[in-house]
């Protein structure tokens, strides 16, 4: 019995930490070191997102990355979901609208355009992946659904590589094209700087530097690879929580239990005084009285 309620315990403590570690390490898988730090508020098992760099990056993104890289996976309903940028249903709306989308076919069999609606998918930046490659000088931009998820380093990585644009060191070729970035693989990248002091007008004026256009862009990316962090967030603690309060159940359970070994036990009884009694009862005797 004991040995049960402590392979419990012990599980449960296991739980416990792997679910924080979890918690901890879920943005970083494989950082670099090397990588520029930053406070993100997403992090940890509190962490939720900043809401106005979230719709500040949802503006970099759609002015500076949306002509050449998609977000696929993500709806305009997201827009305006909870733990998202929240921007109000009607804005969303509008936003979508600001977009068109292939539909059909009509009663006549042919495809149309119309603008979009909540339900639909962001709009493609290309129609396929051999005219994006076309477009680029034969690189194909990805898709940035789930970039801060499949990049080593994650929210780092991306805005490390956002601000490691830098001139070559000596003796380092680059072909045409091609651009040194101190933080991407061989240090070569085919896309240019994508962000320059105040390429953006942010609508609730503050200030566009590359910092912090690079922050509220990977702070959106971020949201777009997990939009329900924050939901998943609040269950960790909750499951944290009901962890920590069965351990101290089966933790009191085992001390109920122990203490019942824990009473006096009987003096043990010399060979005679066995013997003794064994005659007494055969007898017939209270073994009490028999002396």
């Amino acid at each position: 019995m004991l040995g049960l309620l402590n392979r419990i315990i012990l599980t449960i403590l296991i739980s416990i930490i792997t679910t924080l570690s979890f918690a901890d390490e879920q943005h970083s898988h494989g950082t670099n070191t090397n990588y520029l730090n930053t406070d993100w508020s997403f992090k940890g098992i509190f962490g939720t997102f900043d809401r106005a760099s979230l719709q500040r990056g949802y503006q970099v993104y759609q002015e500076v990355c949306a002509g050449c890289h998609s977000v696929q996976h993500l709806s305009y309903r997201n827009l305006s979901e909870k733990g998202g940028p929240e921007f109000s249903v009607e804005e969303a709306k509008a936003i979508a609208s600001q977009f068109e989308v292939e539909d059909g076919p009509n009663s006549d069999g042919e495809m149309f355009m119309r603008p979009a609606r909540l339900s639909d998918k962001f709009a493609k930046s290309f129609p396929n992946v051999e005219a994006a490659t076309a477009a680029n000088g034969g690189a194909y931009p990805p898709d940035m659904s789930v970039l801060a998820k499949a990049r080593a380093g994650g929210a780092d990585y991306i805005y490390s590589l956002l601000l490691g644009y830098d001139d070559p060191p000596q003796g380092f070729e680059l072909d045409d094209g091609v651009y040194y970035n101190k933080y991407m693989a061989g240090n070569k990248i085919k896309m240019s700087a994508p962000l320059m002091e105040g390429i953006v007008d942010y609508s609730d004026g503050t200030e566009a530097t590359v910092e912090q256009m690079s922050k509220d862009v990977t702070t959106f990316l971020v949201w777009a690879a997990e939009p329900h962090l924050e939901a998943q967030h609040r269950m960790g603690f909750k499951a944290i929580l009901y962890l920590i309060i069965l351990l101290t159940l089966v933790y009191m359970s085992k001390q109920k239990v122990w203490s019942r070994f824990g009473s006096k036990e009987e003096p043990k009884e010399e060979t005679f005084d066995k013997v003794e009694k064994v005659v007494t009862e055969y007898e017939g005797e209270d073994p009490k009285t028999f002396k």
